[in-house]
């Protein structure tokens, strides 16, 4: 077990390719990782198309993927945890650059680095992990399904117990049911929330909405669409208006349909500007506009206790299963929405 494939992107060429390349080997506080599944996301695309750029890069190549499972393979020196090799787990999708004030004072870390961005991730057979970054797993709960808790679950699940903080009976809006706003709608009805209005262009995701549970679904285009809001939601507007899709028209749309104290949350990513273009009702209304971005460790081990304990079942999520060889094939069909995907799996 000398070398390995893995899916590495050339950050001076731009260049993306499977190739073959040394197995890692643990350092201290770090172990290796027999990868069994990796999630196709989004941001992977963005990435490849050079609108996501790193910010804490530690090498002009990066092997790509910051949605892993798999089992421990080798211990590293060093290890504070009592770890075991043949362990299953997930691995968070990033971690805390362990230098800086937050770091020191136990909070989100300021410059928390993205596993698969700035530093290698799970697109691999094997990829390294630091130890506190590794989440046991249940033997019931399969690589597939774990692999996509730390961000296709994780980022909307913080985004509405936390950053939201949706209470039960309270509306919510979710634009762009794909990946995350699929997971969006399915947490968001766990908390309780009613109605529940998913909004997306395509058929085949709105239909998919209602199956996860959105109480309706709309699309963006209709020329009643603000006057069906209303009525959803007996005329006092959205309390919670989640933009999955990181699209600025999508946040336009979303921020005027918000009721008093309404907040519109930026779940999706996007690098181009924030513009609301509402006038003084958005003041009156006292409407908030608040940023999001990704999970936290808390929440993929509640995730996984949640699966574990049949709260949340993530198999209709699980689009596909492509293998590792393939990769550039499973960012294309994200990327063109071919099937309407909401999990590509990537296995080794």
């Amino acid at each position: 077990m000398d070398t390995m494939l893995a899916g590495r992107f050339h950050l001076d060429s731009k260049k993306f390719a499977v190739e073959e390349v040394p197995v890692p080997v643990p350092g201290p506080g770090e172990v290796l990782i027999e990868v069994k599944a990796a999630g196709v996301c989004l941001s992977d695309v963005h990435l490849l198309d050079s609108s996501l750029v790193p910010l804490f890069a530690t090498s002009d190549t990066v092997t790509v993927g910051h949605e892993v499972s798999g089992v421990i393979h080798t211990l590293g020196p060093g290890l504070k945890r009592d770890l075991t090799a043949g362990t299953r787990v997930t691995l968070e999708a990033g971690q805390s650059c362990g230098q800086c004030a937050d770091c020191a004072r136990h909070r989100p870390c300021a410059q928390m680095r993205t596993r698969g961005i700035d530093y290698d991730g799970g697109w691999a057979q094997y990829t390294l992990a630091r130890e506190d970054t590794l989440i046991p797993i249940p033997d019931s709960l399969p690589f597939d399904q774990a692999a996509i808790i730390p961000d296709a679950v994780s980022t909307p699940y913080t985004a509405v117990v936390a950053t939201a903080g949706v209470r039960a009976a309270q509306s919510v809006g979710v634009w762009g049911v794909g990946g995350v706003g699929a997971h969006n709608v399915r947490l968001a009805r766990l908390v309780g929330a009613a109605p529940i209005i998913a909004v997306d262009p395509l058929p085949g995701a709105r239909e998919r909405a209602l199956a996860f549970g959105a109480d309706c679904a709309l699309d963006p285009a209709a020329p009643d669409f603000a006057d069906r809001v209303r009525a959803a939601t007996g005329g006092r507007g959205l309390d919670f208006a989640f933009d999955c899709a990181g699209v600025p028209a999508v946040r336009e749309q979303a921020a005027s349909v918000l009721g008093p104290g309404g907040s519109l949350i930026l779940v999706g990513i996007t690098p181009k500007p924030l513009t609301i273009t509402e006038g003084l009702t958005f003041n009156y209304l006292s409407k908030q506009v608040r940023g999001h971005y990704g999970g936290s460790p808390e929440s993929v081990t509640e995730l996984v206790q949640l699966t574990a304990a049949g709260r949340l079942d993530l198999a209709p999520s699980i689009t596909d299963h492509i293998p590792l060889a393939d990769a550039a094939d499973a960012v294309h069909r994200l990327e063109n929405k071919i099937g309407d995907p909401i999990r590509l799996i990537l296995v080794p």
